[in-house]
């Protein structure tokens, strides 16, 4: 555990410092062409580099020293950082920089979050799993917690610039915590590095009882909670002004934190499958129960439970994944896990704006054709769209994790672990 802690240190100081140089672009795009949309494609460039390439990450994990190539992908992703931090200097005030910038950071990214995965495996137990994917959720809640609030003070005094070079002091001092780390490792030899095509992999899975099944309903699953991440600000914003959506935003991170907490402290020993289920159960009522009432405070208390509940979810998850496949294949079957249940969460950010703009709120208008139906349950009006799909997310949620429960194939991954 001691080594593993080594590691997590080194990643949770990653993690805040790339969650502070986030909130510092954001800020500057928002301040030099006063566009959402050149903050959404930084998000875009942030995000679906590491999942498109996270089957190759995953299977480099499996063929080459998992601690080298964190340290190789944290060290190159500082490339990106610095040739923004030069454009900056030079006084560039296009953003092509910095989508350049963060797509390369993206990139090399793309290579620790699978050898950072399958690292959990080489160096705990099977009983230890649980309470270190509690800690690992915790490190990455505190770039959406703390990153922020500290981002925005050192921007009262200084300039990007200062964040940025924050960031790339954190990613040195990951690597440097790794590679102590690995002095003390032994490198072993995979096996299996013949196979190494997605399609091969996807085939390998029906190896190991349950895990087609909980992959496919898991990507069904993260589509509704990206349905639930796109909506919620937009509903906050119908009845109150951008400070309380900030609020809600800490809410959902706290929310997480706490359920990654009591989990990394207490940690899940038993009946994975079985937490999953109802786990996801409550977050389809909450998340649900949330569409219903058009006020601030019911709304921030759904919220907040609904992304606790969420912690243990994905705690779960990952201990079941862990379980089933042997240590040797894990760096590629994590890429690919990643790569399609991620794609659930991609769909949902590409699809929730449209429906929400063109077909819930237009229906749910005073004048809808909805409104004299479920507009006399829930209101009409701005807003209520948004309501209606956050109750249909609820429901499928709900009917997602029932399937879950009710399926064999996944409750003997348990039975695997507890022999």
């Amino acid at each position: 555990m001691k080594k593993f802690l080594t590691i997590w240190f080194g990643e949770l100081i990653s993690s805040i410092g790339g969650g502070m140089s986030a909130f510092a672009m954001t800020i500057y795009a928002l301040k030099v062409t006063n566009s959402v949309t050149a903050v959404s494609l930084i998000t875009l460039l942030a995000f679906l580099p590491t999942v498109l390439l996270a089957p190759f990450g995953g299977f480099l994990a499996d063929r080459y020293d998992r601690r080298l190539l964190m340290m190789i992908g944290d060290s190159f992703s500082i490339l990106g950082l610095l040739y923004i931090v030069w454009q900056v200097d030079v006084g560039s005030t296009d953003l092509c920089p910095i989508y350049l910038g963060v797509t390369v950071s993206a990139i090399f990214s793309a290579l620790v979050e699978p050898a950072y995965r399958v690292t959990v495996s080489d160096l705990l137990t099977k009983d230890e799993y649980a309470k270190a994917s509690g800690m690992v959720q915790l490190a990455a809640s505190s770039r959406y917690l703390i990153s922020p609030a500290l981002a925005g003070f050192f921007l009262a005094y200084f300039d990007i610039r200062f964040i940025l070079w924050l960031d790339i002091v954190s990613f040195i001092v990951a690597v440097l915590l790794i590679f102590f780390v690995k002095k003390g490792i032994k490198t072993s030899n995979q096996a299996h590095k013949d196979q190494i095509s997605f399609g091969e992999t996807w085939k390998l899975t029906r190896s190991y009882k349950g895990l087609q099944s909980l992959i496919s309903m898991m990507t069904l699953v993260c589509f509704f909670i990206g349905l639930v991440q796109v909506l919620i600000e937009p509903l906050v914003l119908n009845m109150a002004d951008t400070q309380t959506v900030g609020v809600m935003e800490a809410l959902c991170t706290v929310g997480l934190l706490v359920g990654s907490l009591w989990i990394g402290t207490k940690g899940i020993h038993s009946r994975h499958a079985e937490i999953l289920a109802q786990a996801g159960f409550l977050a389809g009522i909450f998340i649900g129960l949330s569409g219903f009432v058009m006020q601030v405070w019911w709304v921030g208390i759904m919220i907040f439970l609904f992304f606790v509940t969420l912690a243990f979810v994905n705690s779960c998850a990952d201990v079941l994944v862990r379980v089933a496949i042997p240590n040797e294949l894990q760096g590629r079957m994590w890429g690919m896990i990643s790569f399609i249940t991620q794609f659930g969460t991609v769909i949902a950010y590409l699809c929730a704006g449209f429906l929400a703009d063109h077909l819930f709120e237009p229906a749910m208008a005073e004048q809808g054709f909805l409104a004299r139906t479920i507009g006399r349950l829930i209101g009409s009006g701005a807003g209520r769209g948004i309501g209606l799909m956050l109750i249909i997310s609820g429901v499928g949620l709900i009917i997602s994790s029932l399937m879950i429960g009710r399926n064999r194939s996944i409750k003997q991954i348990n039975i695997v672990k507890e022999r």
